[in-house]
């Protein structure tokens, strides 16, 4: 299947694989771009430049195909070397960034400079239009579905994909809630030229995650997941767990004069504990609501053959029966 993304970062099917923290590792991007995607390793995972720029290397033994780089932009006081990590992506040979969060504009000079094609993750039309205004390649519409930051207009991806059709000249892929391939076809429909997935691939084989994380999902129907930090005006998607349930206490206790301060101890450095250890109560993490959708844990090889498999026999079969 041929689409503008596709031709864009030069891969085989429109599927990519979102940056996501402490799952975004050498194996995970590589297993996804050795199936014809685009894997997708997570910058801020790695410690310092010199951590991400080893990682990159050792995604590159592990596959010859197109890989990315997410780079998400911390709002407030956080300052990670942007222009170290981007060297990195650079002498890395890696020609596609996958940025988030704040606006890429500082950098994107730099990243242009060094042939590097920018996908940018928006939860909105306007933040969108900005991105392309901006000189980004790509957008990837991120719906009111998605786990992790859904920003705060809570637009679902029946209405924002559209929205976006309308108003957008660059190419974008549908991104939160997607799972399979009835999202995919769907997505096109809508006017998207891919989509990019980031719980469905938590839960695959080579997903370099501990096995109750992978199990949590498959567990976890689509009424599992909260949103938490509303009063804080930087809403998550998680999972619902024990941890979650003290959040969602304190923020009805405290109301808008909660601070960060208050609920630091379940938010921050959960990952390595609930990734790489698996002890699922240690905080909250970002899961999507597409958790229902997901019934097994197959190859990443696997999920996208078979995801694209059954798009093209809808398109062919189901949706064609309608034309005629």
């Amino acid at each position: 299947m041929k689409t503008q993304i596709t031709e864009l970062f030069g891969i085989k099917h429109p599927i990519i694989q979102g940056g996501m923290h402490f799952v975004g590792l050498a194996e995970m991007a590589a297993a996804v771009s050795n199936a014809g995607g685009l894997g997708i390793i997570t910058a801020l995972t790695q410690p310092s430049p010199d951590g991400l720029a080893k990682e990159i290397a050792r995604c590159n033994e592990m596959t010859d195909k197109p890989i990315g780089v997410n780079l998400t932009f911390l709002p407030g006081f956080a300052s990670p070397d942007y222009p170290g990590y981007i060297k990195a992506i650079a002498e890395g040979g890696v020609k596609v960034v996958e940025t988030a969060g704040r606006s890429p504009e500082a950098y994107m000079d730099e990243l242009k400079a060094n042939d590097i094609k920018v996908i940018h993750k928006c939860t909105s039309v306007r933040h969108s239009l900005k991105a392309e205004r901006i000189g980004c390649d790509a957008v990837s519409v991120d719906g009111f579905e998605c786990g992790g930051h859904p920003g705060e207009d809570d637009i679902p991806n029946m209405i924002l994909l559209p929205r976006a059709a309308e108003e957008l000249s660059v190419p974008f892929v549908a991104s939160g809630g997607m799972g399979n391939a009835n999202q995919l076809v769907a997505a096109l429909a809508l006017g998207a030229e891919g989509i990019n997935m980031g719980t469905r691939f938590i839960a695959t084989k080579e997903a370099p995650v501990h096995q109750n994380v992978k199990d949590a999902i498959i567990a976890a129907s689509e009424l599992d997941t909260r949103l938490i930090m509303r009063p804080l005006r930087n809403t998550e998607r998680v999972l619902n767990n024990a941890a979650v349930e003290q959040i969602v206490a304190i923020e009805k206790e405290k109301g808008d004069a909660m601070g960060i301060e208050d609920i630091a101890e379940h938010v921050g450095g959960a990952y390595p504990k609930i990734m790489q250890e698996g002890t699922m109560d240690a905080g909250a993490w970002s899961c999507g609501m597409v958790a229902g959708l997901i019934h097994d844990i197959p190859t990443c090889q696997e999920l996208i053959d078979r995801i694209m498999g059954e798009a093209e026999a809808t398109i062919a079969g189901r949706l064609a029966a309608f034309a005629s």
